[in-house]
This record gives structure tokens, sequence and C-alpha cells, in this order.
């Protein structure tokens, strides 16, 4: 079957699903949006609830539907996830979830092999390898949304700081997304300007406490928040709003999500939140990125505890 390139899928409704189909419903990305829950209830109360608010949109058809109405969507968002409970180590969610995905992944790949996946689930960087390892999708067809939104997160607060258009403000986040992610400094620049240069510029000779307490409250704005309103999903919304696009589109943008990664920076066989070309037909490579060698021990410690994980949940399989 053709894919409709301007049909989007969205698999799972909790509130990430939700909020990033009424982001995409503004987008004017897509014709066509179906949604997928394990609960069909409640994809077909979103569904109502969305499609009741078209007016004020582009006109596009949107619906509650099932895996095989999946069949010919172009870009296929994968939020679907366990409740992860008080008592769960990290260990536990993803085996929770990857048990999940065994399920849902096999559903969409007997139905689409030629579309985009995007992964939203957490822990993104080991589902994003599950969801490979499940599917045998070609590997730059499934990408997860990785430190995308970590990623803004930092612009963002370096903007605030050096009152400056964070759109100018350059940095990322890699790694395993999460508390173990790693900011890259030595290369960060605002407007082709060295951060620390930039920095001293407006007044901060040394930025390095500053930089250390940004690089804690990116790590754990996602705790904050859930703590505040039990879930974070606007900014992780806009997120997929963003990837979209760039897939939609054929940007060629370069967005740090997570892929498989084939031996840059000794790291091979896990898939990771890099710098990567992200266009019509997903991950086309990765960019190189220069790192210090302290940011470049930081990305392989953080690579050592998802290799560890990954051999934990899917042992000799891997």
């Amino acid at each position: 079957m053709a894919l409709n390139q301007r049909k989007v899928a969205m698999v799972g409704c909790g509130s990430s699903g939700a909020a990033s189909c009424f982001a995409l419903m503004q987008s004017g990305l897509f014709t066509e949006m179906v949604l997928i829950d394990s609960l069909p209830e409640k994809a077909e109360g979103e569904a109502m609830d969305l499609s009741q608010g078209l007016t004020f949109a582009r006109p596009m058809k949107i619906y509650a539907g099932d895996y095989d109405d999946l069949s010919d969507a172009g870009i296929i968002i994968v939020t679907a996830a366990g409740v992860q409970r008080s008592d769960d180590t990290k260990l536990d969610l993803v085996k929770k979830n990857v048990q999940i995905f065994k399920t849902v992944i096999a559903e969409i790949a007997k139905r689409n092999e030629e579309g985009i996946m995007l992964i939203v689930a957490n822990p993104v960087d080991i589902l994003t390898y599950a969801a490979l390892k499940i599917s045998g999708w070609a590997e730059g067809r499934i990408l997860g949304l990785g430190t995308v939104l970590d990623t803004a997160r930092l612009r963002s607060l370096l903007s605030e700081k050096l009152s400056v258009d964070a759109r100018n403000v350059h940095a990322y986040m890699v790694g395993e997304q999460g508390r173990g992610e790693v900011p890259i400094w030595s290369s960060a620049t605002v407007s082709g300007i060295p951060i620390r240069d930039f920095c001293e510029m407006r007044g901060y000779p040394d930025p390095s406490d500053y930089f250390d307490m940004i690089a804690k409250e990116v790590r754990t704005s996602a705790d904050v928040i859930t703590r505040k309103k039990k879930a974070a999903y606007y900014g992780v919304a806009m997120g997929v709003r963003r990837v979209c696009e760039a897939i939609v589109r054929d940007e060629k943008s370069v967005l740090p999500v997570s892929s498989l990664m084939y031996g840059a920076f000794d790291i091979d066989g896990l898939a990771l939140s890099m710098p990567a070309i992200v266009g019509r037909n997903g991950v086309e490579c990765l960019v190189p990125l220069d790192m210090s060698e302290e940011e470049l021990d930081e990305l392989r410690k953080t690579a050592a505890t998802v290799k560890a994980i990954v051999d934990d949940v899917f042992g000799e399989a891997r």
C-alpha cells in the first residue's frame, strides 16, 4: 500500500500522546490523524475532543482506529508505555515497557514497514533500540525523541541568563536522555561565538558554576514538573511537532534524536541521543560533535549505563 506522507498515527493516547496530537493538529503538517490506544474509548474521546476544535484549525480528518489504520501512515508515533509505580526501579520500567513494545511494535511492523517511526515512550534510548530490534525496519526509519526537548531547555535557560534570543544559542544535551545526559559546552556557541567568550562579553567571566547549575536544572526539569502536576507533556508535544516538521518538510535539520550508533566515540550497537540530520527518510547520518576529553568520558559513562541495561534485558538475543 502506498504511504500517505500527510497521515500520522499516534499509538498511545495518554498525556504525552494526547498533547502531541493537539500540537500536530495545529501544525498544518498533516491531513489525516488516527489515534490508537489499548483503551479504545480513550482514543475515541481524544479524537472527538480534537475534532471539535477543527473549526479553528486547518481541515484534517481525526479519528480513533486500530492497527490496520496505520498501514499507510507516513509517520507513526509511539507513546504507549506502562505506568511507573513509585517503587519501580529504572530497570523495572524498562522491562515493563519492553514487554509492551513486543506487542505494539510487532503489530505496527506487520502492517507498515516503509513509514517513519518516532519513539516517545521512556526510557527513550533503550526503547528506540527495542523498536529497532523487534520491528526489523531499516535503522534510519526508527528514531527516538531523544534529547530534543532537553536541548531546547538548555538553550532556553542559556538565553535567559545571557539575555539573547534562544534561536541564536547552539548547544546540545547528548547521551542517555534523562539524568545521565551530558551538556557539550566545548562546542556551544551563541551566533557563532564560543559560549565562554559570549558569557564574558555579557559580564560572566567564569560561568562554570552557572553551567553546572543549568545542566542540573535541565536534567531534573521533568521530575520537578511531574512532582508539581503529575506529568510533563507540553514540552514533549512541541518536541514531537519539531521532529515531524523536519521529516514532513524534508528539512535535513540537525536534531539530537535517538538513533543507533556504529563506532562513533567508540560506542557501538546502542541507541543514544546525538545530533543527526533528520529528513524525509528519518535519520540520514550522525553529525560530528567536538567534545573535550571530560565530556567524552561522561558520554562513554552514560553509554556504559545504557549497555548494562540493554544486556540485562536482551541478553544473548542482542
